[in-house]
């Protein structure tokens, strides 16, 4: 199963963290995980990391981590070629890079092309970005592609980014 989590940061300064348990084939999610994180670092510039992984690890107390073959994250594991840590490196390190992480971004960073892979859905001409740590890149590029769903963003993914800003 698949652990994919996402995180809203609410105008009072908090924030909700939702994680979506699937396999890959599912159009509906298995079990969904809310937690509220009420003391929220402020964002800095080149280390959004440092925000969003404390509101990740919570979520991720309340899930058996042993019975997940990965966690995707809305974001980038690598933020250059160099393979220099975006949230999901950073995640995949706080876990001792025990669980494999999946990077799916909306928007590409410059010199990623050996780390990220850019790929078309739907009728989209806009591309999303997958990278990967722990797992093979090309498998998990052929995986995110046949999510379920015909637009850009795969159904499952739609359905957390929803809870993500449910009150």
């Amino acid at each position: 199963m698949i652990l994919a989590i996402d995180v809203y940061y609410r105008e009072d300064g908090t924030a909700k963290t939702v994680g979506v348990l699937f396999n890959w084939d599912d159009t509906e999610p298995l079990e969904i995980y809310e937690e509220t994180f009420l003391q929220v670092a402020a964002y800095i510039p080149g280390q959004f990391y440092k925000r969003e992984l404390p509101c990740i690890l919570k979520l991720l107390d309340r899930v058996d981590l042993d019975s997940l073959e990965g966690i995707l994250v809305d974001g980038h594991v690598f933020v250059d070629n160099d393979e220099k840590l975006g949230l999901g490196g950073h995640l995949w390190e706080s876990l001792n890079k025990k669980i494999p992480v999946i990077g799916v971004a909306k928007k590409s960073f410059h010199n990623t092309e050996k780390v990220s892979i850019p790929i078309v859905r739907g009728k989209s001409k806009n591309p999303l970005f997958v990278s990967c740590v722990g797992m093979e890149l090309d498998l998990t590029v052929q995986r995110v592609q046949n999510m379920k769903g015909i637009y850009r963003i795969p159904d499952i993914l739609k359905t957390l980014d929803q809870w993500t800003r449910k009150k």
